[in-house]
């Protein structure tokens, strides 16, 4: 059987057993669909239009045929194709979920992703802030406007709990616990955490609420809301932290997600234990969290210099 026709049932699995996002399913999906391109067309992938399809033979796009070299073969047409190494390691991490779920359905017998590499990629890591800079994107907010509180919170969520911009958007009035200073967080998969907030995160989201706007349907729980009652979108997110920065005078690409890096690299530098900045950041592996902690030289030095015997000893 073709396994363009496993691609529906693929997504379900993919959300309901192995929950993932469905944005995960779907761009997983999608990956699949290239496959199912490149396998009727013969030599080349569809993923460029600037690139012909191919007279040579297109090869079996069906389930038992596929093997671990024409797998290499697909690989190899997407660097071919310059695609770059972190969409090549989603790719790959697309086939083994995909092929993991035809051996769970008894359609293949093997395996054929077990030997495939993932390529590596680079470990870029964003901007970090300083606590003043973060403090001069805070008095960047003018004090007239309306929205004026709301952007507030929202910094002080990003940056006082580290959440993901998508999480942000998501956060429910309902799940927020003043009285134990914390929030209950859906984060990618549909997993649940409890976070700390900050006594000054709690106060700006009390100054934020009477100027809440009415919720529309739908949106009676969400925290944060643009003018005309909606959910605020990524997009809008993003502007406003672009916008506070640019106000600041800050130069630097600032992201929410420079917020988020900014308070794991602040919690470290004051001492906190990695495997809290992890469960905190609802990171699954605790190489992801090291991907985001950035520590300059001197902070470690100082840090042998103040705790290492051997060089505690010696220093004047």
């Amino acid at each position: 059987m073709e396994i363009s026709r496993y691609l529906s049932d693929f997504s379900h699995y993919l959300t309901l057993e192995r929950g993932l996002s469905p944005l995960t399913a779907e761009a997983y999906t999608r990956d699949i669909g290239h496959l199912v391109e490149f396998l009727d067309d013969g030599d080349e992938s569809t993923f460029s239009r600037d690139v012909a399809p191919s007279s040579a033979s297109p090869r079996s796009s069906y389930a038992p045929d596929i093997t671990e070299d024409v797998l290499h073969e697909f690989l190899a047409s997407l660097h071919d194709l310059g695609l770059c190494a972190s969409s090549q390691a989603r790719m790959v991490a697309a086939l083994r979920s995909f092929f993991h779920f035809l051996l769970a359905e008894r359609v293949i017998d093997t395996d054929p992703t077990l030997l495939l590499e993932t390529p590596r990629t680079a470990r870029m890591l964003p901007d970090v802030l300083s606590v003043e800079e973060i403090d001069a994107m805070i008095a960047a907010i003018p004090p007239e406007k309306d929205e004026s509180p709301r952007n507030r919170a929202i910094i002080e969520m990003l940056y006082g709990s580290g959440l993901r911009v998508s999480e942000l958007c998501d956060m429910r009035i309902s799940r927020l616990a003043p009285d134990d200073g914390v929030v209950i967080i859906e984060g990618k998969g549909a997993k649940q955490r409890i976070v700390p907030v900050s006594p000054t995160a709690l106060n700006c989201i009390r100054e934020y609420l009477p100027f809440r706007p009415e919720p529309k349907a739908g949106a009676d729980d969400i925290l944060f809301l643009n003018r005309r009652g909606g959910k605020l979108s990524r997009v809008m997110i993003f502007l406003i932290i672009r916008q506070l920065a640019e106000g600041a005078g800050i130069r630097k690409n600032v992201s929410p997600h420079t917020l988020r890096h900014s308070f794991a690299t602040h919690l470290l530098e004051g001492g906190a234990n990695l495997r809290a900045i992890q469960q905190m950041l609802g990171h699954q592996s605790i190489a992801t969290t090291e991907i985001y902690i950035h520590l300059d030289s001197t902070h470690l030095r100082n840090q042998l210099l103040e705790h290492h015997p051997h060089y505690r000893n010696n220093h004047p």
